[in-house]
């Protein structure tokens, strides 16, 4: 089936559901307003809908090569990267100073969504480049800025981040790959990554490698890490490359799904390299990438998700089998066999949901930047904080259940790869890895998050939802009370579960965290459809579209939120017996 790009539901979540227009005439986006942000995405649709799709089960199909010590992608994929480069679109929210189009983060995110749904293994590409901009661009030295950045942003170089290595996954503090210096102010780096995305490709001429390494005198564990930058090949003071530096690909992994992607180990062998920031202090530098990577993953999750539902929407249309209690025909479509349409109901909402959490993830980055008094961001600042892991796993979390339930749709021509249900499974699978595990999102959630600035992000973020809820309940048009009350008890049981983990022990803690993460992401995504509900609650009896965001979080509000508000109690409960449920209990 065709990709339909799904602007309409990214302009409504951006304009009715979040206020995307409150960044509109602010200093820190002075060429942004909402003419211009229909326009971006309409045009960013096309491109992921006639240059993108049409290159996801063929490259998927054919996946990355090596051969020859040379990675190549897929075929199609360096004209599809050439189109993307020179229509700008890695540029949307980077520094002008640098080339850049200065434009907000929420518009580049739900940019990077159609992209993903499009071709998930070609949008990791500009998603990391994308990362590897921010993180230069914050702690790079002026002559980094100047040397890399317009070379990144102009698409004409990619970045990667170089974490992983064998023994050294989500524990950093083991990583072994050194860095020697070369008595001329720069480094030589030695060591072996893994894990590395689009690490080496054929797609552009240079590609600009962040990698994380030890210092001779460094500290032991994650105090003695530092960030380097290097390059696939040299390049001089004028920004012109020269020969070919000492960092190699060793080989590409086999992989579930993402084919067109080329997961690459990389040998470094003496590459020249610079000290990017302060040294030792790398791991906190390198989080400045990874940060954006987080909300990336999740927005990617969000467009797998998108593009399996369509796929399972286009085939319950047209699949016809047995009798349905909604119709007399004897063969219907299966979209009217109340079980089918339940599955459909549960994804969409489920879709929604994750788009307007990962979207109001960026507006607050926006805010952040562009508020005119401090205290706003700030406290824009704190939510964004607050919201990053929710945005990651809850959202990616989504789009492996999403991918799974589109499958069953499908029934057995889902369990056949030519349907493409089987690819978005596939493809869906890694998301909770990248990253961070979602495990790793949800301590960090319950560990930090929730205690940053004594706790006021929560106490801010549940309070306005419960306002909300309240003012659904009380409204003259009683079509949405149903939907306040439902949201009104989930917000009373997350900050239940909260009050819980602050008695709970630590290991009690640590087994609540994702059932917490989930919970809490369930509140608030059913807030936000709320608001959407809302916004379409005068136009809905003459608007087909507004009715159907009503139904949609009314549904919402009737399962998923129902479901949430149990799950406190039952989690830390489930906690304290863990530490019964040793090796032998297990085996």
């Amino acid at each position: 089936m065709a990709f339909r790009p799904q602007v309409r539901d990214l302009l409504f979540t951006l304009n009715d559901v979040l206020g995307v227009g409150q960044l509109v005439g602010s200093p820190a986006f002075p060429e942004f307003d909402v003419e211009l942000l229909a326009a971006v995405l309409e045009t960013a649709g096309a491109l992921a809908a006639d240059v993108l799709a049409p290159l996801d089960q063929t490259g998927d199909r054919a996946g990355a090569t090596f051969e020859n010590g040379q990675v190549r992608a897929p075929a199609g994929f360096a004209a599809a990267y050439r189109a993307f480069a020179d229509g700008g679109w890695g540029a949307l929210a980077a520094d002008p100073a640098y080339g850049g189009q200065g434009l907000p983060k929420s518009l580049e995110l739900a940019v990077f969504e159609m992209v993903h749904a499009a071709n998930m293994a070609f949008g990791l590409c500009p998603m990391l480049t994308s990362g590897a901009i921010e993180a230069l661009h914050a702690h790079g030295s002026e002559r980094q800025k100047a040397l890399y950045l317009p070379k990144m942003i102009s698409g004409q170089w990619t970045g990667a981040m170089n974490l992983t290595e064998p023994q050294a996954g989500s524990d950093l503090s083991a990583l072994t790959t050194r860095a020697e210096p070369d008595g001329q102010g720069g480094y030589r780096l030695h060591g072996q990554k893994i894990f590395i995305t689009w690490g080496d490709h054929d797609l552009t001429d240079n590609i600009v490698h962040l990698v994380l390494a030890r210092l001779p005198d460094a500290p032991e564990g994650s105090r003695g890490i530092s960030l380097f930058v290097t390059s696939k090949r040299l390049v001089g003071d004028d920004g012109s490359l020269g020969e070919a530096n000492a960092v190699r690909p060793g080989g590409i992994e086999h992989k579930l799904g993402i084919h067109g992607s080329p997961t690459c180990v990389m040998l470094y062998e003496g590459a020249r390299a610079e000290l990017v920031g302060e040294p030792n202090r790398g791991l906190a530098h390198m989080f400045t990438m990874m940060n954006a990577a987080r909300l990336n993953v999740g927005v990617e999750g969000v467009g797998v998700a998108e593009r399996a539902y369509q796929r399972a929407l286009a085939y319950a249309l047209e699949r016809r089998q047995g009798r349905s209690p909604w119709s007399t025909d004897r063969s219907a479509p299966i979209f009217d066999h109340p079980d089918v349409r339940r599955m459909l109901a549960d994804m969409r909402a489920r879709i929604e949901a994750a788009r307007a959490i990962c979207l109001l993830t960026a507006l607050s980055a926006d805010v952040a930047r562009a508020a005119p008094d401090e205290e706003t961001r700030a406290a824009a600042k704190l939510r964004e904080e607050l919201l990053t892991p929710i945005a990651k796993a809850w959202s990616t979390d989504m789009a492996v259940e999403v991918a799974s339930i589109a499958l069953q749709v499908h029934g057995g021509a889902g369990f056949i790869e030519e349907t493409g249900a089987a690819q978005s499974y596939r493809d869906a699978r890694i998301a909770p890895i990248y990253e961070g595990t979602n495990g790793i999102q949800a301590i960090d959630l319950v560990g930090r998050k929730l205690a940053m600035a004594g706790g006021e992000g929560f106490r801010s973020l549940t309070g306005e939802m419960a306002a909300f809820a309240q003012s659904l309940i009380y409204n003259p048009n009683r079509t949405l009370d149903n939907i306040g009350l439902r949201l009104a008890g989930a917000v009373d049981g997350v900050r239940n579960f909260a009050l819980l983990l602050q008695d709970a022990s630590e290991p009690e803690r640590l087994a609540a965290a994702t059932p917490f993460l989930n919970q809490f992401g369930d509140v608030v995504g059913g807030w936000l459809l709320a608001r959407g509900a809302k916004a379409c609650a005068e136009r809905a009896e003459t608007d087909a579209y507004a009715k159907a965001r009503i139904e949609i979080a009314g549904y919402y509000a009737e399962t998923v939120m129902t479901e949430s508000a149990a799950l406190s109690s039952g989690a830390v409960a489930a906690g304290k017996r863990l530490a019964a449920l040793s090796e032998e209990a297990l085996s």
